[in-house]
């Protein structure tokens, strides 16, 4: 009698996971949940949001106050933070902030901070306007999803 393999469910991000998880590469694990996650990376702890290309944290206030100075945001240009461990990208017009959910709706990978009038994922190429998070082009499905915020005694908050 000859019997058939069955499916475990052993998928290829859980194979790379235990690849990974067994040479201990702490970069790589990141990658390997389920459920889009996000990380603070090295250096940095829970409750501090990080420039763009920046090395310095800057703590943010519990409970949706302060995600960054709005003078730590170019004008005309923007940056990618962490807010309440989720990551953000800030686009700055003068003293007008829009923000979107800074992980692309592709493969969950953190988009970088605009240029000019576009933000890019880096994983894939998937380009969205940074005037509204639309999508412009690439394998992402949709656009960026907007999250509201205002500026408030020279701070960007969460509205």
């Amino acid at each position: 009698m000859t019997t058939t393999p069955t499916n475990d469910g052993l998928s290829r991000r859980r194979m790379l996971c235990g690849v990974l998880a067994a040479l201990a590469v702490p970069a790589g694990l990141a990658a390997c949940s389920d459920s889009p996650t996000t990380s603070s990376g090295p250096g940095t702890t829970p409750g501090t949001t990080t420039k763009a290309g920046d090395a310095t944290t800057k703590p943010t206030a519990a409970g949706g106050s302060g995600i960054v100075a709005l003078a730590d945001v170019p004008d005309g240009g923007g940056v990618v933070v962490e807010s309440d461990g989720r990551p953000l990208v800030l686009v700055r017009s003068g003293d007008t902030v829009k923000a979107f959910d800074a992980t692309c709706p592709h493969q969950l990978q953190k988009v970088a901070p605009p240029v000019g009038d576009v933000i890019t994922c880096p994983a894939h190429g998937s380009r969205f306007k940074a005037t509204d998070g639309s999508r412009i082009d690439g394998p992402t499905p949709s656009g960026l999803d907007a999250v509201p915020v205002k500026v408030a005694a020279g701070q960007v908050v969460l509205a």
